[in-house]
């Protein structure tokens, strides 16, 4: 028998809109029409955001990467044109003021001016600011690079080119002075056997020759240079001693002759004689030889003798002059117009 209290009371089941019952779902349990789009539309939210969060991690990090190269190339770009105009403003300077006329080869010089002639690429850096821009300008940057670098070489090939010819040219006018010197040196010390005032002179020119001989064919033309320098002392020293032992030879020569003259001049020197005439009268003297000569002549008229005016009367005497010492007179003796007795 049943108690009040043990009565359930059986509930009516409520009614559920149809429109709000979905199908029952595989595993026999029904849900509602609306959530199935909602879900939906929150998984398409996530998507998008997903989506968003993944491009937007993507573009970052494509525009660090296109950053970083650009970087990288621009710091390349910088070292390359560094190395490039430091070659420019040094050693390519340098070798621009050699002249055409300083080198072996003048094509050297004119490959050099074409070569200084070329525009450097002007530089712009990283200033986009997507990566599509830095791309761009990464390409750009790497092809200056490349510029920089290619005619860094080109420049430096040139300099090179430049600086061998003049050194070759140097070398060739080394060689050629040193060979003239040689020719010159050599016939000195041939031509001055004997004529020089010391004769080491000879020999350090003798040693100078060989030691020549010995650099001619070399390649350094500071030691050709220096060997030819080596000669031009030698050679000054040779012919210094040569004027001086032609010197000395002057003044013993000019000595002895002297001597030769003032020795004739002693032997020749005797004391001399001399003669005179004052009006009628004639006087002779001797150096060596005492005695005198007199002539004098007088006229008058009773004997005729025959005076100094040269008068004669009617009857004539003449005196003849009476020479004494060992001169004799004969009756030719006359007294000529320079007053020198003939005899």
């Amino acid at each position: 028998m049943m108690n009040e209290n043990d009565k359930t009371e059986i509930l009516e089941p409520v009614e559920t809109p149809a429109e709000n019952i979905t199908e029952p779902s595989k595993d026999g349990r029904k849900c509602p029409k609306w959530l199935p789009p909602l879900i939906a539309a929150v998984c398409a939210v996530i998507l998008v955001a997903a989506g968003i969060i993944g491009w937007n991690a993507y573009s970052g990090a494509k525009l660090a990467e296109a950053k970083e190269a650009c970087a990288t190339a621009a710091d390349t770009v910088r070292n390359n044109a560094n190395e490039y105009n430091a070659l420019l403003n040094g050693d390519a300077a340098d070798a621009a003021a050699v002249k055409a006329e300083q080198v072996k080869d003048s094509k050297t010089v004119e490959s050099l001016g074409k070569e200084l002639k070329a525009m450097a690429p002007e530089y712009e850096g990283c200033v986009a600011d997507d990566a599509k821009g830095l791309d761009a300008a990464t390409v750009k940057l790497n092809e200056q690079a490349d510029w920089y670098e290619t005619h860094e070489k080109s420049l430096s090939k040139a300099v090179r080119a430049v600086a061998e010819s003049k050194a070759a040219k140097r070398l060739d006018a080394a060689k050629t002075n040193l060979t003239a010197k040689l020719d010159e040196a050599s016939k000195l010390l041939a031509d001055s056997d004997g004529k020089v005032a010391d004769n080491a002179t000879r020999d350090a020119l003798s040693n100078a020759i060989d030691a020549a001989n010995g650099l001619k064919d070399g390649n350094d033309p500071a030691k050709i240079d220096g060997a030819r320098k080596t000669l031009e002392d030698a050679i000054n020293g040779v012919n210094a001693s040569v004027q001086a032992k032609a010197e000395a030879d002057a003044q013993t020569a000019a000595a002895a002759a002297a001597a030769a003259q003032a020795q004739a001049q002693a032997q020749s020197t005797y004391t001399g004689g001399g003669s005179s005439y004052s009006g009628n009268t004639y006087g002779r003297t001797g150096g060596s030889t005492s005695g005198s000569n007199t002539y004098r002549g007088a006229t008058s008229g009773g004997s005729g003798s025959n005076s100094g005016s040269g008068s004669t009367g009617g009857s004539a005497s003449t005196t003849r002059p009476n020479l004494n010492g060992s001169y004799g007179c004969t009756e030719d003796c006359y007294v000529p117009p320079n007053n020198l007795i003939q005899h």
